[in-house]
């Protein structure tokens, strides 16, 4: 059960800070927006296979 928590909380932490720089930065911004969603995304994986993945 705590990996799991560890991977819901570590899901949910990934969307606030989509949703934040969406709604602070890229409101009006579609292109650029996706783009950023996409790094950010990239960036939570490479820390996640990195930190979290593990066995």
């Amino acid at each position: 059960m705590g990996r799991q928590a560890t991977v819901l909380l570590y899901l949910l932490v990934m969307v606030v800070v989509v949703v934040g720089a969406d709604l602070l930065f890229f409101r009006n911004h579609p292109g650029e927006r996706l783009a950023v969603n996409v790094g950010i995304v990239l960036v939570f994986l490479a820390f996640y296979l990195r930190f979290v993945g593990r066995p």
